[in-house]
């Protein structure tokens, strides 16, 4: 007479659909995540309307000017003569990037001249933050 083994040895199998299932999710959490969590130092203005790029950098120093002519640098409160001496410190090189936050009803000259002072600091590259229309 023959006996079975009382258990049957099956060989593992690995499921790859799930797996892949689960990749996409976690692709789409991620990514989802990420877009949130991009975030400028700057203080709520009405920014002009107009159509721009992403950001495509990581660590900008922002320059925000308000309506009442108020500046500040990454949440800063600066003056026009104490810009140039404040931004220095902040530009680590020559290639960073410096986002221009002003107010659409913010006096045209106060923008130049602190952009004019940004510049005199050391800043190179500027970039305009508008509101997507």
């Amino acid at each position: 007479m023959k006996l079975r083994k009382s258990r049957t040895f099956r060989k593992g199998r690995i499921e790859i659909i799930p797996m892949i299932d689960v990749m996409f999710f976690l692709l789409a959490t991620f990514m989802l995540s990420s877009l949130s969590m991009q975030n400028l130092d700057s203080l709520q203005v009405n920014l002009p309307q107009g159509s721009a790029e992403k950001l495509n950098t990581k660590a900008p120093v922002t320059l925000t000017i308000t309506n009442d002519s108020q500046i500040f640098i990454d949440r800063t409160p600066v003056t026009l003569d104490t810009l140039e001496e404040t931004l220095k410190p902040l530009l680590r090189d020559s290639e960073q990037k410096l986002v221009v936050s002003a107010d659409n009803d913010a006096p045209q000259g106060v923008v130049v001249q602190a952009m004019l002072r940004a510049r005199a600091a050391g800043a190179q590259h500027f970039l305009i933050a508008v509101k997507h229309q």
